[in-house]
Protein backbone atom coordinates (compact mmCIF):
# COMPACT_ATOMS: atom_id res chain seq x y z
CA UNK A 1 0.00 0.00 0.00
CA UNK A 2 1.53 3.14 -1.19
CA UNK A 3 1.67 6.05 1.26
CA UNK A 4 1.58 9.68 1.17
CA UNK A 5 4.89 11.56 2.58
CA UNK A 6 4.09 15.18 3.85
CA UNK A 7 6.00 17.55 2.53
CA UNK A 8 8.42 19.48 4.76
CA UNK A 9 7.58 22.70 6.34
CA UNK A 10 10.39 24.99 4.18
CA UNK A 11 8.79 23.83 1.20
CA UNK A 12 5.21 25.03 1.49
CA UNK A 13 4.06 28.18 0.84
CA UNK A 14 4.42 30.55 3.48
CA UNK A 15 1.73 32.90 2.05
CA UNK A 16 -0.80 29.99 2.01
CA UNK A 17 0.25 29.09 5.61
CA UNK A 18 0.10 32.94 6.47
CA UNK A 19 -3.72 32.74 4.93
CA UNK A 20 -4.59 29.52 7.13
CA UNK A 21 -3.33 30.88 10.52
CA UNK A 22 -4.68 34.53 9.73
CA UNK A 23 -8.03 34.16 12.10
CA UNK A 24 -5.68 32.41 15.19
CA UNK A 25 -3.32 35.58 14.78
CA UNK A 26 -2.52 37.69 18.02
CA UNK A 27 -2.36 41.67 16.68
CA UNK A 28 0.92 41.45 16.80
CA UNK A 29 1.46 38.63 14.68
CA UNK A 30 -0.92 39.63 12.31
CA UNK A 31 0.82 42.85 11.81
CA UNK A 32 3.94 41.15 10.79
CA UNK A 33 1.77 39.06 8.21
CA UNK A 34 0.36 41.81 6.63
CA UNK A 35 3.40 43.51 6.20
CA UNK A 36 4.38 40.28 4.66
CA UNK A 37 1.54 40.08 2.57
CA UNK A 38 1.97 43.36 1.35
CA UNK A 39 5.30 43.54 0.31
CA UNK A 40 6.57 39.66 0.20
CA UNK A 41 9.50 40.49 -2.39
CA UNK A 42 11.15 43.14 -0.15
CA UNK A 43 10.88 40.85 3.02
CA UNK A 44 12.45 38.19 1.10
CA UNK A 45 15.85 40.33 1.13
CA UNK A 46 15.85 41.60 4.40
CA UNK A 47 17.00 40.80 7.51
CA UNK A 48 15.19 40.00 10.74
CA UNK A 49 16.49 43.15 12.35
CA UNK A 50 15.07 45.05 8.88
CA UNK A 51 11.50 42.88 8.86
CA UNK A 52 11.12 43.61 12.37
CA UNK A 53 11.99 47.16 12.10
CA UNK A 54 9.87 47.91 8.88
CA UNK A 55 7.33 46.29 10.42
CA UNK A 56 7.16 48.21 13.68
CA UNK A 57 7.86 45.17 16.20
CA UNK A 58 10.35 43.23 18.22
CA UNK A 59 12.71 40.40 16.13
CA UNK A 60 11.04 38.12 18.54
CA UNK A 61 7.39 38.55 17.37
CA UNK A 62 8.86 37.54 13.67
CA UNK A 63 10.60 34.08 15.44
CA UNK A 64 6.78 33.72 17.33
CA UNK A 65 5.37 33.97 14.03
CA UNK A 66 7.51 31.42 12.01
CA UNK A 67 7.27 29.09 14.89
CA UNK A 68 3.36 29.85 14.57
CA UNK A 69 3.34 29.14 11.02
CA UNK A 70 5.49 26.18 11.50
CA UNK A 71 8.38 27.05 10.50
CA UNK A 72 12.08 26.01 12.38
CA UNK A 73 12.72 29.92 12.32
CA UNK A 74 12.99 33.30 10.26
CA UNK A 75 15.49 31.52 7.55
CA UNK A 76 12.94 28.84 7.05
CA UNK A 77 10.10 30.59 6.40
CA UNK A 78 12.07 33.24 3.56
CA UNK A 79 12.89 29.91 1.70
CA UNK A 80 9.22 29.31 1.35
CA UNK A 81 8.32 32.58 0.90
CA UNK A 82 10.68 32.63 -2.13
CA UNK A 83 9.20 30.02 -3.83
CA UNK A 84 6.03 31.77 -3.38
CA UNK A 85 7.63 35.26 -5.12
CA UNK A 86 9.39 32.81 -7.83
CA UNK A 87 5.84 31.00 -8.61
CA UNK A 88 7.88 28.31 -10.57
CA UNK A 89 10.63 25.45 -9.76
CA UNK A 90 13.95 27.52 -8.62
CA UNK A 91 15.90 24.28 -9.02
CA UNK A 92 19.42 25.78 -10.43
CA UNK A 93 19.22 27.22 -13.90
CA UNK A 94 20.98 23.87 -16.60
CA UNK A 95 22.93 25.54 -19.34
CA UNK A 96 25.12 23.63 -22.22
CA UNK A 97 26.49 24.73 -26.13
CA UNK A 98 26.37 28.18 -26.84
CA UNK A 99 23.49 28.48 -23.46
CA UNK A 100 26.86 27.94 -21.40
CA UNK A 101 28.84 30.75 -23.61
CA UNK A 102 25.56 33.01 -22.31
CA UNK A 103 25.94 32.34 -19.04
CA UNK A 104 29.94 32.42 -18.86
CA UNK A 105 29.64 36.04 -19.94
CA UNK A 106 26.66 37.11 -17.57
CA UNK A 107 28.86 35.59 -14.99
CA UNK A 108 31.96 37.97 -15.72
CA UNK A 109 29.63 40.64 -16.16
CA UNK A 110 28.50 40.46 -12.75
CA UNK A 111 31.27 39.72 -11.29
CA UNK A 112 32.94 42.88 -12.48
CA UNK A 113 30.35 44.57 -10.87
CA UNK A 114 30.12 43.13 -7.61
CA UNK A 115 33.92 43.71 -7.43
CA UNK A 116 33.20 47.28 -8.50
CA UNK A 117 30.58 47.77 -5.77
CA UNK A 118 32.22 46.10 -3.33
CA UNK A 119 35.55 48.66 -3.83
CA UNK A 120 32.84 51.70 -3.46
CA UNK A 121 31.63 50.09 -0.01
CA UNK A 122 35.36 49.98 1.60
CA UNK A 123 35.75 52.43 4.20
CA UNK A 124 40.23 53.22 4.18
CA UNK A 125 39.53 54.35 7.87
CA UNK A 126 38.02 51.07 8.74
CA UNK A 127 40.13 48.96 6.91
CA UNK A 128 43.42 50.77 8.76
CA UNK A 129 41.99 50.51 11.86
CA UNK A 130 41.21 47.19 11.68
CA UNK A 131 44.67 46.48 10.22
CA UNK A 132 46.41 48.16 13.26
CA UNK A 133 44.76 45.33 15.32
CA UNK A 134 45.30 42.88 13.36
CA UNK A 135 49.21 43.95 12.96
CA UNK A 136 49.34 43.65 16.85
CA UNK A 137 47.40 40.61 17.89
CA UNK A 138 48.65 37.67 19.49
CA UNK A 139 46.05 35.96 17.57
CA UNK A 140 43.27 36.16 15.31
CA UNK A 141 40.20 33.90 15.36
CA UNK A 142 38.16 33.61 12.02
CA UNK A 143 34.35 32.59 12.32
CA UNK A 144 31.85 31.68 9.40
CA UNK A 145 29.34 28.66 8.55
CA UNK A 146 29.11 27.66 5.23
CA UNK A 147 30.91 29.53 2.04
CA UNK A 148 32.02 32.22 4.18
CA UNK A 149 33.41 29.56 6.48
CA UNK A 150 35.55 28.66 3.29
CA UNK A 151 36.72 32.43 3.23
CA UNK A 152 37.81 32.23 7.08
CA UNK A 153 39.77 29.31 6.85
CA UNK A 154 41.57 31.18 3.32
CA UNK A 155 42.14 34.69 5.33
CA UNK A 156 43.58 32.40 8.23
CA UNK A 157 46.10 30.75 5.80
CA UNK A 158 47.12 34.31 4.47
CA UNK A 159 47.49 35.75 7.98
CA UNK A 160 50.14 32.44 9.20
CA UNK A 161 51.95 33.52 5.70
CA UNK A 162 52.77 36.47 7.28
CA UNK A 163 53.61 34.95 10.72
CA UNK A 164 50.12 35.71 12.61
CA UNK A 165 48.99 33.21 14.40
CA UNK A 166 45.68 33.04 13.10
CA UNK A 167 42.61 29.74 13.27
CA UNK A 168 39.65 29.34 11.42
CA UNK A 169 37.30 26.40 12.66
CA UNK A 170 34.67 25.18 11.24
CA UNK A 171 32.76 23.41 14.40
CA UNK A 172 30.54 26.21 16.13
CA UNK A 173 31.55 24.61 19.50
CA UNK A 174 35.41 24.54 19.08
CA UNK A 175 35.01 27.94 17.74
CA UNK A 176 33.33 29.20 20.85
CA UNK A 177 36.05 27.61 23.37
CA UNK A 178 38.97 28.65 21.07
CA UNK A 179 37.53 32.52 21.81
CA UNK A 180 36.90 32.17 25.14
CA UNK A 181 40.63 31.56 25.46
CA UNK A 182 41.67 34.06 23.63
CA UNK A 183 44.45 35.98 24.59
CA UNK A 184 44.34 39.84 26.12
CA UNK A 185 44.37 42.17 22.64
CA UNK A 186 43.24 39.11 20.48
CA UNK A 187 40.63 39.59 17.32
CA UNK A 188 37.73 37.73 16.30
CA UNK A 189 36.98 38.05 12.55
CA UNK A 190 33.46 36.69 12.03
CA UNK A 191 31.67 36.71 8.18
CA UNK A 192 28.42 36.46 7.36
CA UNK A 193 26.37 37.45 4.34
CA UNK A 194 23.14 38.11 5.64
CA UNK A 195 24.65 38.93 9.01
CA UNK A 196 22.07 36.46 10.85
CA UNK A 197 24.12 33.68 10.74
CA UNK A 198 23.49 32.54 14.58
CA UNK A 199 26.70 30.82 15.46
CA UNK A 200 28.45 33.97 14.07
CA UNK A 201 26.87 36.24 16.28
CA UNK A 202 26.75 34.16 19.14
CA UNK A 203 30.74 33.94 18.15
CA UNK A 204 31.19 37.57 18.07
CA UNK A 205 28.92 38.90 21.11
CA UNK A 206 31.01 35.62 22.85
CA UNK A 207 34.17 37.35 21.75
CA UNK A 208 32.33 41.08 22.99
CA UNK A 209 31.74 39.52 26.35
CA UNK A 210 35.55 39.27 27.07
CA UNK A 211 36.95 42.18 25.58
CA UNK A 212 38.28 41.35 22.42
CA UNK A 213 38.42 43.70 19.00
CA UNK A 214 35.70 42.19 17.04
CA UNK A 215 35.15 42.86 13.48
CA UNK A 216 32.03 41.44 11.09
CA UNK A 217 32.28 41.23 7.57
CA UNK A 218 28.21 41.44 6.15
CA UNK A 219 26.21 42.26 3.16
CA UNK A 220 23.42 43.96 5.93
CA UNK A 221 24.12 47.17 7.90
CA UNK A 222 21.08 46.29 10.11
CA UNK A 223 21.60 42.98 11.19
CA UNK A 224 22.30 41.34 14.88
CA UNK A 225 26.01 40.72 13.95
CA UNK A 226 27.12 44.30 13.72
CA UNK A 227 25.30 44.82 17.32
CA UNK A 228 28.55 42.76 18.40
CA UNK A 229 31.14 44.14 15.97
CA UNK A 230 33.42 47.05 16.69
CA UNK A 231 34.06 47.94 13.39
CA UNK A 232 31.92 46.76 10.47
CA UNK A 233 33.17 45.64 6.73
CA UNK A 234 30.77 46.17 4.16
CA UNK A 235 30.18 43.25 0.44
CA UNK A 236 27.84 44.18 -1.78
CA UNK A 237 25.97 40.76 -2.59
CA UNK A 238 24.11 38.61 -0.92
CA UNK A 239 23.07 35.04 -2.32
CA UNK A 240 19.53 34.56 -2.53
CA UNK A 241 17.52 32.32 -0.34
CA UNK A 242 16.82 29.70 -3.60
CA UNK A 243 19.90 29.48 -5.55
CA UNK A 244 23.27 27.91 -5.74
CA UNK A 245 25.14 31.00 -6.59
CA UNK A 246 27.76 31.92 -4.41
CA UNK A 247 30.43 33.18 -6.72
CA UNK A 248 29.33 37.23 -5.68
CA UNK A 249 30.01 36.22 -2.03
CA UNK A 250 32.43 34.70 -1.78
CA UNK A 251 34.08 37.27 -4.25
CA UNK A 252 33.02 40.40 -2.35
CA UNK A 253 34.00 39.16 1.06
CA UNK A 254 37.60 37.73 -0.36
CA UNK A 255 38.02 41.05 -2.00
CA UNK A 256 37.45 42.62 1.48
CA UNK A 257 40.37 40.24 2.60
CA UNK A 258 42.75 41.31 0.24
CA UNK A 259 42.41 44.91 0.99
CA UNK A 260 42.47 44.24 4.10
CA UNK A 261 45.63 41.94 3.78
CA UNK A 262 47.41 45.00 1.78
CA UNK A 263 46.64 47.34 4.22
CA UNK A 264 48.45 44.50 7.06
CA UNK A 265 51.40 44.26 4.71
CA UNK A 266 52.09 47.74 5.51
CA UNK A 267 52.37 47.43 9.22
CA UNK A 268 54.30 44.41 9.10
CA UNK A 269 58.20 45.34 8.21
CA UNK A 270 59.24 41.75 8.08
CA UNK A 271 56.50 40.60 6.31
CA UNK A 272 58.77 40.20 2.88
CA UNK A 273 61.57 38.20 4.94
CA UNK A 274 58.22 36.14 6.31
CA UNK A 275 56.73 35.49 3.25
CA UNK A 276 59.98 33.67 1.91
CA UNK A 277 60.63 31.27 4.70
CA UNK A 278 56.64 30.88 4.68
CA UNK A 279 57.43 29.85 1.12
CA UNK A 280 60.41 27.86 1.57
CA UNK A 281 58.74 25.42 4.12
CA UNK A 282 56.38 23.77 1.50
CA UNK A 283 58.99 24.04 -1.60
CA UNK A 284 59.80 19.86 -1.49
CA UNK A 285 55.51 19.82 -1.25
CA UNK A 286 55.70 20.82 -5.46
CA UNK A 287 57.66 19.37 -7.93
Amino acid sequence: MSQTLSRPAHTQGAISRIRLHAHSLSPSLKQVADHVLRDAETVLHQTITELASSAGVGEATITRLCRKLDFAGFHAFKIALAADVAGRDTAPENVSGADLTGHTARLVKQSALTLEDTGRLLDPAVIEAVADQLARAPRVDMTGQGNSGLVAQLFAHRLLRLGITAVAHTDPHVAAVSISTLPRGGVVIGLTSSGSTIDTVQHLRLAQSHGHYTVAITHRASSPVTRYASKVLFTSRQEEPLTDAVLDTLMSQTLVLEVLYAALLARRPEAAAVLRVTAESVVEKKY
